[in-house]
């Protein structure tokens, strides 16, 4: 009877080979995540849009340097359930926002803040279950590393605001209002608000009838639920 041949066949190794690849690669977002405490992230599409040679305009700020009727009104249309929720729970409010308004149903995703900024960090654009599958566990961690307010902080600071590569709430305020984010009123910070699901077909610069409709549902909701950021004015 000839001996067994002990070796792994080369097929075999190739395949470990390429499974430790793809944990490898899943896994670094988990270990980079924690960091972002204290280092200021770019997301996916503003490399790309560098690695294309693409235009993109970026000021990072704190924020204490932002308006705080922005975090408030983006809050109060993206995910109000924000300073409750675990990353991914989009809560009773949300709920009931979209079963009676049918606007704002249409004019976002189903994502939580934290979702986005999972999406925006790590992620690719496109919706595909794929995707999805690899978010939510991203959201999880986020949330359990990453305090409320910087999670916000950062999502302010990487959402694109315009259809010219002009990421984060500085950028927005300027190019749309011609002033720092710090200065923006409720209804320009309510404007800004309104065009984030598409920044490209919508503006705050030059608002048509859907923003300037949006925009008053998220600045009577910004007066009506003050308390929507409660968690990021804890000291």
């Amino acid at each position: 009877m000839p001996p067994r041949n002990a070796t792994t066949p080369p097929w075999r190794r190739r395949a470990i080979g390429a499974a430790i690849v793809v944990a490898v690669l899943l896994l670094i977002p988990y270990a980079i995540a924690p960091f972002y405490r204290f280092v200021d992230p770019v997301s996916t599409v503003m490399l790309w849009r560098w690695l294309t040679g693409a235009p993109v305009t970026h000021v990072v700020v704190p924020l204490d340097h932002i308006s705080p009727a922005l975090p408030l009104a983006v809050i109060g249309a993206e995910d109000g359930s924000f300073c409750h929720n675990r990353g991914i729970d989009l809560g009773a409010m949300r709920e009931a926002i979209e079963r009676s308004d049918d606007d704002i149903a249409v004019s976002r995703g189903a994502s939580t803040i934290t979702q986005q900024v999972a999406k925006n960090l790590f992620l690719w654009q496109g919706r595909s279950f794929v995707r999805k599958a690899l978010e939510l566990p991203l959201a999880l961690w986020l949330n359990l590393v990453l305090p409320k307010k910087r999670v916000l902080e950062i999502y302010l600071n990487i959402a694109e605001w315009g259809p010219n590569g002009q990421f984060g709430a500085e950028a927005a305020a300027r190019y749309a209002f011609n002033k720092p984010a710090r200065n923006l009123t409720g209804r320009e910070a309510a404007e800004l608000a309104a065009i984030l699901p598409n920044p490209i077909q919508r503006s705050a610069r030059a608002p048509g009838g859907l923003v300037r409709r949006l925009a008053g549902i998220y600045e009577a909701r910004a007066a009506a639920f003050p308390g929507l950021d409660s968690c990021i004015r804890a000291p």
